[in-house]
């Protein structure tokens, strides 16, 4: 390996939507910790996979469309090639091991993460509609963890909803955040819109029984918070990621706790 390669392929590597981390992390263990197995740690595996993926995937796809050859394509094809291996190795462990089947939200997710990723390779990928398809696609993982350990398509998937109710909202406040912190201006409207509309989901939800109730109260108590930031001045870029991490493993650990106590 020659002088200065290991930064060529760990920049290859390293995602730069650090946002991607929080709606890849959310729904795994989302699903992990209300439906344990051995199926939904390859599906786990797979998740982080697909989500490491995206950055040599578009490095690779853009050297090839500019028909170049620089250090940091063969680092981007080594490290799809790796990324590749492991959602293969996962779903295939998943495959053997499940105790249902678990394809059907991988097909219905399977939309949302072509849109993500056409939008990516045509570097639109910073916009609201490829983010929130993202984020869509991603939480599919908790509904296919489980489903391979056996539980109900309506319980499965109602996690899917529990995870897009956390998400788009907390999309739309950073990218208002954002837009105020680079001194333009940001309606608050449809970041209070789409808070209304995942408490009132949840909590329908929840009076059907498939979601746990505190789900729809987390997302209320991320609806104040949304509020109280979107009236204060906005704060540096790498708090407001943090700050995301943190409320979203917040929302998990209710929701999860909510699952456990019967609530």
């Amino acid at each position: 390996m020659g002088r200065g390669e290991p930064g060529i392929w760990r920049a290859a590597a390293r995602p730069t939507e650090h946002g991607g981390w929080g709606f890849t992390l959310e729904p795994v263990l989302l699903g992990l910790a209300v439906a344990p197995s051995r199926a939904g740690g390859g599906l786990a595996a797979a998740a982080f996979a697909v989500f490491l993926a995206r950055r040599p995937l578009r490095l690779l796809a853009e050297d090839v469309r500019r028909r170049r050859h620089l250090p940091r394509t063969r680092a981007a094809g080594g490290v799809l090639a790796v990324c590749l291996a492991v959602v293969a190795v996962g779903l295939i462990a998943a495959a053997r091991l499940a105790d249902g089947p678990f394809w059907w939200a991988l097909l219905a997710a399977a939309p949302a993460a072509a849109f993500q990723a056409g939008a990516d390779l045509a570097r639109r990928g910073r916009t609201f509609p490829a983010e929130a398809a993202g984020a869509i696609a991603m939480g599919a993982a908790a509904p296919a963890i489980a489903l391979a350990a056996g539980w109900g398509p309506g319980p499965a998937f109602g996690l899917w909803a529990v995870v897009a109710g956390r998400a788009l909202p907390s999309i739309l406040l950073v990218r208002a955040q954002i837009r105020r912190g680079r001194g333009g201006s940001a309606a608050p409207l449809p970041c209070h819109a789409a808070h209304l509309v995942a408490a009132a989901a949840l909590s329908g939800l929840a009076a059907g029984g498939q979601v746990p109730w505190t789900a729809g109260a987390a997302v209320a108590a991320l609806w104040a918070g949304a509020s109280a930031a979107l009236g204060r001045p906005p704060v540096p870029a790498r708090t407001l990621g943090w700050t995301q991490v943190m409320a979203g493993l917040l929302f998990v650990a209710a929701t999860i706790a909510g699952h456990h106590l019967g609530w």
